[in-house]
């Protein structure tokens, strides 16, 4: 089966760019909402953490 795969891939000119870009798009988005989780203040995360229990 892989060798199906990768007969069709070696055919691609410059394929081994787009492992590198998925790879910089997925650091970057945990990256940023990382920071942005750190960052969120408490009292937002209290109120929204409440919500399911308010009638």
């Amino acid at each position: 089966m892989l060798k199906f795969v990768k007969h069709n891939l070696e055919s691609i000119t410059d394929v081994e760019i787009y492992p590198i870009i998925s790879l910089t798009i997925f650091f970057t988005a945990f990256v940023l909402f990382t920071v942005w989780a750190m960052t969120y203040s408490k009292e937002t995360i209290e109120k929204v953490s409440d919500l399911p229990l308010q009638d």
